[in-house]
């Protein structure tokens, strides 16, 4: 039976989170409350981000030590209200955490339910965003057993889900679903799309949807593309008003390629306004903070 849990402080759901690797979180409704006084919330589009943070090493080149600084630098400058990240290692989480400041706050597990595993955690801003309910879920047959991989995947893989609350909004509510998808199984991919069309139309279908993740396929290229944008979302980067040049988002630390493939993508629901979209190119001195380019959308809920 899936454990439920409350927590009402944001120490508390980091302590909750770390200390919770024997068993899953259910889908867990949390209390409501206010952004905290004196804290004026951001204005204006909400800001989402995907980005594959590149698992922290210490081999060179390119170690987590060498990568932190310039990672530290593009999320200060951008900051996003909401960031959906892949690959991130607990230690790397709360590093991250550190660097973002105070009014962040993030939720996430290993994917084997391990604080030395691979997470999809999301970030997100406590002066625009509190979360209302959160689960995962594993990308299986038994979406609901830690680790589960019955797909043949090279990994167990998973998704992170949050029903957000807009606090700039008048309390507005929407889901970010956050994943990676396998890099080998095309079986394993087409299955996880299929799971996750599947999970958002158990959502309420009167909120909005944001899925941010890496896909390892090329959108407009692949039947998983596909599949997600038949399930009723669309591809924030073709629906913006605005773009940035594109680039291939994953670059493994060489020249990027213009005009590239994306495998990294910002989907959303149909109603869901996408004002901009960017592929970030930041480096420090040819540093790149990790070997895929973040992807942006500046969106607007409806």
């Amino acid at each position: 039976m899936p454990i439920h849990s409350r927590v009402t402080r944001r120490l508390g759901l980091k302590a909750a989170l770390a200390a919770a690797v024997t068993a899953p979180l259910s889908s867990t409704a949390l209390p409501a409350s206010s952004a905290s006084a004196g804290e004026r919330p951001a204005r204006g589009h909400l800001q989402v981000m995907s980005f594959n943070l590149r698992f922290a090493s210490t081999t060179e080149p390119h170690s987590w030590a060498v990568r932190r600084p310039v990672m530290r630098e593009l999320l200060n400058r951008e900051a996003p209200h909401v960031i959906g990240t892949q690959e991130g290692v607990f230690a790397q989480l709360l590093d991250i955490d550190s660097d973002l400041g105070p009014h962040y706050d993030w939720l996430g597990t290993g994917r084997l339910h391990g604080s030395r595993d691979e997470s999809m955690a999301i970030f997100y801003d406590t002066r625009r965003l509190r979360p209302a309910e959160y689960d995962h879920f594993w990308l299986s047959d038994t979406p609901y057993v830690i680790g589960s991989n019955t797909w043949g995947a090279a990994f167990a893989r998973m998704v992170t889900w949050i029903r957000f609350r807009d606090l700039t909004d008048g309390g507005r509510e929407f889901y970010l679903l956050n994943t990676h998808f396998d890099h080998v199984s095309q079986y394993a991919r087409e299955r996880s799309a299929a799971l996750i069309a599947e999970r958002i139309a158990g959502f309420d279908r009167s909120l909005p949807v944001v899925v941010t993740g890496d896909f390892n396929v090329a959108a407009h290229k692949n039947t998983v593309y596909d599949k997600l944008l038949g399930a009723g979302l669309v591809d924030t980067w073709d629906t913006a008003r605005e773009r940035s040049a594109l680039y291939a988002t994953f670059h493994g630390y060489k020249p990027l390629t213009p005009d590239g493939d994306r495998i990294d993508w910002v989907l959303s629901s149909p109603g869901v306004t996408a004002y901009r979209a960017a592929i970030n190119t930041f480096s420090d001195d040819g540093q790149f903070p990790s070997d895929h380019l973040p992807v942006q959308a500046f969106l607007g809920l409806g």
